[in-house]
């Protein structure tokens, strides 16, 4: 068959379709290479005042990529997800990998620098005022956003600026009624509210002279003393008050022949030091078992119960005689409608044995919050009440996704409207909202504010005041890493560990349970 060359040739070839301007255009390609441009002028200049280039390099270099890929006409999936991928990276995986790094070290109070930042704070920090040495008048301001102190002479009212590198010359300044300085050529002055909201940075804050260092007093007046404790680096100890700490670079401190250790420590790795703390520690170890046992009971009873209220009330919900279903639907949800935190503190209020609604309402006196027995059953009907809207909205899905065919067809064959559900209706719902139930409960394991706002832990028994016998692992572990010991970062992290590990062991065994059930019923 012969091919007419010159009529295939004349053939006018279709142009290309244009691009046509969409929202989705807008969204995917100026929407998010304004985020990204956004974020590299944001992190730069920090970057490169660290000094970190390893950090500024990796940002430009993800930088680079996403222009690119959203520039080009290319890769059509992966504009739609990279956005995803880079929030799961930011909010899910570092987050985790991060705690992990964090239980092997002794980060927290004390321990929240390196080793010369630890060297300057006990410095600084020993500071005391030697007699005779000079008192200045102080004003607190800001070089663009650096803190730096104006100081004023009272004896020859010479103004100088004062900063981590020393004193200069405060050139144009003008002195006020008091002697301080009001105003200054590149100086913002910090009002006295501006000031003392700053008031713990200013305590910190050191200027060093020849004789030894200035700190403020107070708000207003500054003193140059001399430290009382001083590092020697030939011995890698500090020196001062008739002792020697050397440093202990296992522990993080100085410590002295007697095994006392100076107050400021810097971070190192300590292994597994958190992790056999939690389970060695008498203190911690002795309650561990008792805490992940109601813990337990108190997730599994709040997801069966939830679940088990709200799938009767979408049950008589979805008869088909029910009349006003939209109205009752809308009553059921508001539990679920209100601020969760708020509903917690007003259960509270009325579980108070003084003046509660509840002992109200019936004529009691019962101390609802101060024993065990009750105290848990109030947490688990309050989490009642607010979980049950979730379980019925969910259970009223699944409902609605189930053939009335099968239940029909099992009225015929004789099964009693109880056999039907056991053998057809509550088998599939379960095939769909098992994940949920999961879900629901890794929530429960972790709910943190069902337990603080309401009994916060309580009560506690004589003999430990550190746990209480509603408290739940994650609770315990907030009291024990952030009490009255300071804040432990480590060691709480080593316990979330310890949490995550657990939920992740039950999650995984209920998800092939699942999976079996699945198969049977697909």
């Amino acid at each position: 068959m012969a091919v007419d060359v010159r009529a295939a040739a004349e053939t006018p070839v279709s142009p290309r379709p244009r691009r046509e301007i969409t929202t989705a255009f807008v969204v995917s390609r100026i929407a998010v290479l304004a985020v990204a441009a956004a974020i590299l002028l944001y992190a730069v200049p920090p970057l490169v005042t660290a000094e970190s280039w390893v950090s500024l390099t990796l940002l430009g270099l993800v930088t680079a990529a996403i222009a690119y890929l959203y520039l080009t006409r290319r890769f059509i999936p992966a504009k739609y997800l990279i956005p995803g991928t880079i929030f799961l990276l930011a909010f899910q995986v570092f987050p985790v990998v991060y705690t992990v790094t964090t239980a092997f070290t002794n980060f927290g109070d004390g321990h929240r620098g390196d080793k010369q930042e630890a060297i300057v704070a006990i410095e600084t920090g020993s500071v005391r005022q030697a007699p005779g040495s000079p008192e200045y008048s102080l004003t607190a301001a800001l070089r663009g956003e650096e803190l730096v102190f104006l100081l004023v002479d009272p004896k020859t009212k010479q103004a100088q600026v004062g900063t981590p590198d020393g004193l200069a010359p405060l050139p144009g300044a003008r002195l006020g009624v008091t002697g301080k300085v009001q105003q200054a050529p590149g100086y913002t002055v910090l009002k006295a509210p501006e000031a003392a909201a700053r008031g713990q940075e200013i305590s910190a804050f050191a200027v060093p002279t020849p004789g030894g260092v200035i700190k403020a007093n107070g708000l207003s007046r500054a003193v140059e003393g001399r430290a009382a404790l001083v590092y020697d680096a030939g011995c890698d100890c500090v020196r001062g008050n008739g002792d020697t700490w050397t440093a202990d670079e296992g522990q993080g401190y100085f410590v002295n022949a007697k095994g006392e250790h100076l107050a400021q420590g810097w971070q190192v790795n300590v292994g597994l030091d958190n992790f056999t703390r939690v389970l060695t520690n008498p203190t911690i170890s002795g309650y561990f078992l008792s805490v992940f046992g109601w813990n337990v009971v108190f997730a599994l009873t709040s997801v069966l119960a939830s679940f088990a209220l709200g799938m009767g009330v979408a049950l008589a919900l979805h008869h088909p005689r029910m009349r006003a279903t939209k109205a009752y639907r809308i009553v059921l949800i508001l539990p679920y409608a209100m601020p969760s935190f708020a509903m917690l503190l007003v259960w509270r209020d009325m579980f108070n044995q003084d003046f509660g609604l509840i002992n109200s309402l019936f004529g009691l006196h019962v101390d609802w919050l101060g024993q065990t027995g009750t105290a848990r059953l109030g947490v688990i009907l309050v989490n009642l009440w607010l979980g049950f809207p979730y379980m019925f909205l969910v259970t009223t899905g699944a409902l609605q996704a189930i053939p009335r065919e099968l239940t029909e067809a099992a009225a015929i064959d004789g099964a009693t409207p109880v056999k039907a559900f056991r053998r057809v209706t509550l088998p599939l719902l379960l095939v769909a909202l098992t994940p949920l139930l999961i879900s629901s409960f890794a929530y429960n394991f972790n709910n943190f504010n069902a337990i603080a706002l309401t009994t916060d832990g309580g009560p506690f028994p004589t003999e430990s005041p550190q746990v209480g016998r509603t408290d739940l692992l994650i609770t315990y572990t907030f009291r024990l890493a952030f009490g009255a010991g300071g804040a432990q970062f480590g060691f709480a992290a080593a316990i979330s560990v310890f949490i995550f590990a657990i939920v992740a062991v039950i999650s995984t065994v209920a998800f092939r349970r699942t999976r079996k059930q699945e198969e049977v019923y697909a």
